[in-house]
Protein backbone atom coordinates (compact mmCIF):
# COMPACT_ATOMS: atom_id res chain seq x y z
CA UNK A 1 0.00 0.00 0.00
CA UNK A 2 1.08 3.48 -0.61
CA UNK A 3 2.48 5.15 2.18
CA UNK A 4 2.40 8.92 3.06
CA UNK A 5 5.31 10.79 1.35
CA UNK A 6 7.04 13.56 2.14
CA UNK A 7 6.79 15.05 -1.40
CA UNK A 8 3.14 15.12 -2.82
CA UNK A 9 3.49 14.19 -6.41
CA UNK A 10 1.78 14.96 -9.79
CA UNK A 11 0.71 11.21 -11.10
CA UNK A 12 -0.89 10.43 -14.09
CA UNK A 13 -3.10 7.15 -14.19
CA UNK A 14 -4.03 5.66 -17.52
CA UNK A 15 -6.40 2.70 -17.55
CA UNK A 16 -9.67 5.02 -16.42
CA UNK A 17 -11.18 3.26 -12.91
CA UNK A 18 -10.69 -0.32 -14.12
CA UNK A 19 -9.92 -3.28 -12.50
CA UNK A 20 -6.20 -1.67 -11.28
CA UNK A 21 -7.31 1.67 -11.08
CA UNK A 22 -10.24 1.55 -8.74
CA UNK A 23 -7.66 0.10 -6.49
CA UNK A 24 -4.89 2.40 -7.10
CA UNK A 25 -6.07 5.79 -7.25
CA UNK A 26 -7.73 6.03 -4.10
CA UNK A 27 -4.47 4.40 -2.90
CA UNK A 28 -2.62 7.44 -4.28
CA UNK A 29 -4.89 10.29 -3.38
CA UNK A 30 -4.95 9.07 0.44
CA UNK A 31 -1.14 9.27 0.11
CA UNK A 32 -1.71 12.83 -0.67
CA UNK A 33 -0.64 12.86 -4.44
CA UNK A 34 -2.65 14.85 -7.07
CA UNK A 35 -3.96 12.23 -9.56
CA UNK A 36 -4.99 12.93 -13.29
CA UNK A 37 -7.13 10.00 -14.58
CA UNK A 38 -7.27 9.06 -18.33
CA UNK A 39 -10.39 7.79 -19.26
CA UNK A 40 -12.48 7.53 -22.67
CA UNK A 41 -15.44 7.77 -20.66
CA UNK A 42 -17.09 11.13 -20.42
CA UNK A 43 -19.02 9.26 -17.49
CA UNK A 44 -16.44 8.12 -15.61
CA UNK A 45 -16.02 11.85 -15.02
CA UNK A 46 -18.34 12.24 -11.49
CA UNK A 47 -16.87 8.87 -10.17
CA UNK A 48 -13.16 9.99 -10.73
CA UNK A 49 -13.85 13.05 -9.00
CA UNK A 50 -15.46 11.46 -6.28
CA UNK A 51 -12.07 9.13 -5.43
CA UNK A 52 -10.54 12.66 -5.36
CA UNK A 53 -8.70 13.11 -8.58
CA UNK A 54 -8.95 14.79 -11.35
CA UNK A 55 -10.35 13.15 -15.23
CA UNK A 56 -8.74 13.63 -18.50
CA UNK A 57 -11.15 12.87 -21.35
CA UNK A 58 -9.76 11.49 -24.52
CA UNK A 59 -8.34 8.37 -26.53
CA UNK A 60 -5.07 6.79 -25.51
CA UNK A 61 -4.43 6.62 -29.26
CA UNK A 62 -4.16 10.33 -29.36
CA UNK A 63 -0.33 11.29 -28.52
CA UNK A 64 -1.00 15.04 -28.52
CA UNK A 65 -4.38 14.43 -26.20
CA UNK A 66 -1.87 11.76 -24.26
CA UNK A 67 0.58 14.56 -24.07
CA UNK A 68 -1.55 17.03 -22.72
CA UNK A 69 -2.53 14.84 -20.14
CA UNK A 70 1.20 13.52 -19.10
CA UNK A 71 2.22 17.35 -19.07
CA UNK A 72 3.42 18.28 -15.38
CA UNK A 73 3.24 14.60 -14.14
CA UNK A 74 6.29 13.62 -11.89
CA UNK A 75 5.41 9.97 -12.90
CA UNK A 76 2.93 8.03 -15.06
CA UNK A 77 1.47 4.79 -14.81
CA UNK A 78 1.40 3.75 -18.38
CA UNK A 79 -1.20 1.09 -19.25
CA UNK A 80 -1.82 0.13 -23.16
CA UNK A 81 -5.41 -1.35 -23.45
CA UNK A 82 -5.28 -4.21 -26.28
CA UNK A 83 -7.00 -3.23 -29.18
CA UNK A 84 -9.51 -5.91 -29.31
CA UNK A 85 -11.72 -4.21 -32.08
CA UNK A 86 -9.13 -3.96 -35.05
CA UNK A 87 -8.28 -6.56 -37.90
CA UNK A 88 -4.94 -6.51 -36.63
CA UNK A 89 -4.74 -6.65 -32.84
CA UNK A 90 -0.79 -6.90 -32.04
CA UNK A 91 -0.43 -3.92 -34.66
CA UNK A 92 -3.26 -1.93 -32.90
CA UNK A 93 -1.31 -2.46 -29.50
CA UNK A 94 1.66 -1.45 -30.53
CA UNK A 95 0.27 1.87 -32.21
CA UNK A 96 -1.12 3.06 -28.91
CA UNK A 97 1.87 2.25 -27.29
CA UNK A 98 3.93 4.00 -29.83
CA UNK A 99 1.56 7.37 -28.86
CA UNK A 100 2.05 6.72 -25.09
CA UNK A 101 6.02 6.54 -25.62
CA UNK A 102 5.80 9.88 -27.93
CA UNK A 103 4.02 11.48 -25.51
CA UNK A 104 5.76 10.30 -22.33
CA UNK A 105 8.93 12.02 -24.68
CA UNK A 106 7.43 15.07 -25.81
CA UNK A 107 6.16 15.56 -22.12
CA UNK A 108 9.56 15.05 -20.69
CA UNK A 109 7.97 12.66 -17.84
CA UNK A 110 11.15 11.52 -15.93
CA UNK A 111 9.42 8.20 -14.36
CA UNK A 112 7.01 5.54 -15.65
CA UNK A 113 5.55 2.45 -14.55
CA UNK A 114 4.10 0.19 -17.11
CA UNK A 115 1.72 -2.71 -16.66
CA UNK A 116 3.16 -5.59 -18.58
CA UNK A 117 2.92 -9.35 -18.50
CA UNK A 118 4.51 -12.25 -17.75
CA UNK A 119 5.93 -13.50 -21.15
CA UNK A 120 6.84 -10.20 -22.17
CA UNK A 121 10.18 -10.86 -22.64
CA UNK A 122 9.49 -12.82 -25.68
CA UNK A 123 9.15 -11.74 -29.06
CA UNK A 124 6.43 -14.30 -30.11
CA UNK A 125 4.30 -17.72 -29.31
CA UNK A 126 2.75 -15.59 -26.84
CA UNK A 127 -0.30 -14.54 -27.82
CA UNK A 128 -2.15 -11.28 -26.69
CA UNK A 129 1.29 -10.71 -25.29
CA UNK A 130 3.41 -9.92 -28.10
CA UNK A 131 2.56 -6.52 -28.40
CA UNK A 132 3.26 -5.88 -24.70
CA UNK A 133 7.12 -7.27 -25.72
CA UNK A 134 6.93 -4.44 -28.65
CA UNK A 135 5.90 -1.73 -26.22
CA UNK A 136 8.89 -2.43 -24.01
CA UNK A 137 10.93 -2.28 -26.48
CA UNK A 138 9.41 1.46 -27.42
CA UNK A 139 9.50 2.09 -23.63
CA UNK A 140 13.31 1.20 -23.24
CA UNK A 141 14.34 3.94 -25.98
CA UNK A 142 13.04 6.85 -24.71
CA UNK A 143 15.94 8.82 -22.91
CA UNK A 144 16.38 9.68 -19.73
CA UNK A 145 13.11 8.17 -18.34
CA UNK A 146 13.32 5.76 -15.50
CA UNK A 147 10.97 3.21 -16.49
CA UNK A 148 9.80 -0.06 -14.60
CA UNK A 149 8.26 -3.06 -16.44
CA UNK A 150 5.72 -4.20 -14.41
CA UNK A 151 5.26 -7.46 -15.19
CA UNK A 152 1.82 -8.89 -14.20
CA UNK A 153 0.48 -12.18 -13.78
CA UNK A 154 -2.41 -14.02 -15.09
CA UNK A 155 -5.13 -11.89 -13.43
CA UNK A 156 -7.43 -13.82 -11.47
CA UNK A 157 -10.18 -11.69 -12.83
CA UNK A 158 -10.24 -13.62 -16.25
CA UNK A 159 -12.00 -17.21 -14.65
CA UNK A 160 -15.13 -15.09 -14.68
CA UNK A 161 -14.64 -15.93 -18.55
CA UNK A 162 -15.32 -19.83 -17.06
CA UNK A 163 -18.49 -19.38 -15.54
CA UNK A 164 -20.19 -19.90 -18.32
CA UNK A 165 -18.57 -23.00 -19.31
CA UNK A 166 -18.81 -24.45 -15.15
CA UNK A 167 -22.41 -23.43 -15.23
CA UNK A 168 -23.32 -25.18 -18.55
CA UNK A 169 -21.15 -28.34 -19.16
CA UNK A 170 -19.99 -28.55 -15.26
CA UNK A 171 -16.00 -28.31 -16.32
CA UNK A 172 -12.92 -26.09 -16.61
CA UNK A 173 -10.33 -25.75 -18.78
CA UNK A 174 -7.86 -24.88 -21.83
CA UNK A 175 -5.59 -26.14 -23.94
CA UNK A 176 -2.54 -27.25 -20.69
CA UNK A 177 -2.74 -29.87 -18.53
CA UNK A 178 -4.10 -29.88 -14.82
CA UNK A 179 -0.10 -29.92 -13.77
CA UNK A 180 0.48 -26.53 -15.35
CA UNK A 181 1.73 -23.72 -12.74
CA UNK A 182 -0.20 -20.48 -13.43
CA UNK A 183 1.26 -16.90 -12.32
CA UNK A 184 -2.07 -15.63 -10.99
CA UNK A 185 -2.68 -12.08 -9.56
CA UNK A 186 -5.18 -9.90 -8.27
CA UNK A 187 -5.32 -6.51 -9.70
CA UNK A 188 -5.46 -5.21 -6.26
CA UNK A 189 -2.25 -6.50 -5.36
CA UNK A 190 -0.68 -5.06 -9.06
CA UNK A 191 -2.23 -1.39 -7.85
CA UNK A 192 -0.34 -1.78 -4.46
CA UNK A 193 3.04 -2.57 -6.33
CA UNK A 194 2.08 0.27 -9.02
CA UNK A 195 1.55 2.72 -5.88
CA UNK A 196 4.85 1.78 -4.45
CA UNK A 197 6.70 2.14 -7.47
CA UNK A 198 5.38 5.45 -8.39
CA UNK A 199 6.69 7.37 -5.95
CA UNK A 200 10.52 5.93 -6.44
CA UNK A 201 12.72 7.48 -8.71
CA UNK A 202 13.42 4.13 -10.37
CA UNK A 203 17.19 2.94 -11.47
CA UNK A 204 16.54 3.53 -15.61
CA UNK A 205 15.08 0.40 -16.96
CA UNK A 206 14.38 -2.80 -14.72
CA UNK A 207 11.54 -5.13 -14.28
CA UNK A 208 9.85 -6.36 -11.73
CA UNK A 209 7.21 -9.30 -11.34
CA UNK A 210 4.12 -8.94 -9.53
CA UNK A 211 2.44 -12.40 -9.11
CA UNK A 212 0.06 -13.09 -6.07
CA UNK A 213 0.24 -17.01 -6.57
CA UNK A 214 1.65 -19.91 -8.30
CA UNK A 215 -0.31 -22.35 -8.34
CA UNK A 216 -1.35 -25.26 -10.54
CA UNK A 217 -4.41 -25.34 -13.50
CA UNK A 218 -6.01 -28.57 -10.81
CA UNK A 219 -5.56 -26.28 -7.63
CA UNK A 220 -7.75 -23.70 -9.50
CA UNK A 221 -10.47 -25.93 -10.90
CA UNK A 222 -10.50 -27.47 -6.73
CA UNK A 223 -10.59 -24.09 -5.07
CA UNK A 224 -13.23 -22.57 -7.16
CA UNK A 225 -15.33 -25.85 -7.35
CA UNK A 226 -15.35 -25.95 -3.44
CA UNK A 227 -15.85 -22.56 -2.73
CA UNK A 228 -19.00 -22.87 -5.38
CA UNK A 229 -20.43 -26.23 -4.40
CA UNK A 230 -18.69 -28.05 -6.69
CA UNK A 231 -15.78 -29.83 -5.17
CA UNK A 232 -15.44 -32.46 -7.99
CA UNK A 233 -15.11 -30.04 -10.48
CA UNK A 234 -12.91 -31.02 -12.75
CA UNK A 235 -9.81 -29.35 -15.14
CA UNK A 236 -9.99 -30.58 -18.39
CA UNK A 237 -7.02 -30.30 -21.00
CA UNK A 238 -8.48 -29.19 -24.66
CA UNK A 239 -6.65 -29.53 -27.64
CA UNK A 240 -6.01 -26.77 -29.68
CA UNK A 241 -7.81 -27.00 -32.45
CA UNK A 242 -11.43 -27.82 -29.10
CA UNK A 243 -9.67 -24.16 -27.67
CA UNK A 244 -10.14 -22.53 -31.15
CA UNK A 245 -13.37 -23.39 -31.61
CA UNK A 246 -14.75 -23.28 -27.70
CA UNK A 247 -13.92 -19.89 -27.89
CA UNK A 248 -15.26 -18.94 -31.91
CA UNK A 249 -18.56 -20.84 -30.82
CA UNK A 250 -18.56 -18.42 -27.70
CA UNK A 251 -18.62 -15.62 -30.15
CA UNK A 252 -14.99 -14.46 -30.12
CA UNK A 253 -13.02 -13.18 -33.23
CA UNK A 254 -11.49 -15.91 -34.59
CA UNK A 255 -7.86 -13.84 -34.30
CA UNK A 256 -8.91 -12.91 -30.60
CA UNK A 257 -9.48 -16.97 -30.19
CA UNK A 258 -5.90 -17.67 -32.06
CA UNK A 259 -3.99 -15.57 -30.34
CA UNK A 260 -5.80 -17.10 -26.61
CA UNK A 261 -4.78 -20.05 -27.80
CA UNK A 262 -1.41 -19.48 -28.62
CA UNK A 263 -1.11 -17.86 -25.27
CA UNK A 264 -2.07 -21.60 -23.58
CA UNK A 265 0.56 -23.33 -25.63
CA UNK A 266 2.88 -20.40 -23.77
CA UNK A 267 1.94 -21.97 -20.87
CA UNK A 268 1.86 -25.37 -21.35
CA UNK A 269 5.77 -25.70 -22.88
CA UNK A 270 7.02 -23.23 -19.94
CA UNK A 271 8.05 -20.44 -22.51
CA UNK A 272 5.68 -17.62 -20.87
CA UNK A 273 6.36 -18.24 -17.36
CA UNK A 274 10.34 -19.08 -18.09
CA UNK A 275 11.98 -15.89 -17.11
CA UNK A 276 9.52 -15.66 -13.80
CA UNK A 277 10.82 -19.14 -13.30
CA UNK A 278 14.64 -18.00 -13.52
CA UNK A 279 14.01 -14.83 -11.89
CA UNK A 280 13.33 -16.71 -8.56
CA UNK A 281 9.36 -17.15 -8.75
CA UNK A 282 8.97 -13.69 -6.74
CA UNK A 283 5.69 -13.76 -5.09
CA UNK A 284 4.97 -9.96 -4.50
CA UNK A 285 1.30 -9.93 -4.16
CA UNK A 286 -0.44 -10.90 -0.81
CA UNK A 287 -4.14 -12.40 -2.44
CA UNK A 288 -3.26 -15.92 -2.55
CA UNK A 289 -5.78 -18.35 -4.50
CA UNK A 290 -7.73 -19.80 -1.69
CA UNK A 291 -8.80 -16.24 -0.55
CA UNK A 292 -9.57 -15.52 -4.25
CA UNK A 293 -12.02 -18.40 -4.58
CA UNK A 294 -14.23 -17.05 -2.13
CA UNK A 295 -14.39 -13.59 -3.88
CA UNK A 296 -14.96 -15.65 -7.18
CA UNK A 297 -18.07 -17.64 -5.82
CA UNK A 298 -19.57 -13.97 -4.64
CA UNK A 299 -19.59 -13.20 -8.56
CA UNK A 300 -20.39 -16.94 -9.50
CA UNK A 301 -23.80 -16.80 -7.56
CA UNK A 302 -24.44 -12.95 -8.39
Amino acid sequence: MCSKNSKTMNITITGSLGNIGRHLVPQLTAAGHHVTVVTSNAERSAAIEQAGAKAAVGSVTDADFLTRSFTGADAVFAMTPPNMGGSDIIAGTVAAGKAFAQAIGAANVKRVVMLSSIGADKAGGNGPIAGLHQIEGLYGQLKDVNVTFLRAGYFYTNSHNDIPLIKTAGIVGANYPASTLIPFVHPKDIAASAAEALVQPGNGKDVQYIVSDLRSADDYARLIGAAIGKPELPWVQFTDEQSMGGMTQAGLPEEIAALYTEMGAGLRNGSIQQHFNDSGKPLQGATKLEAYAQEFASHFSA
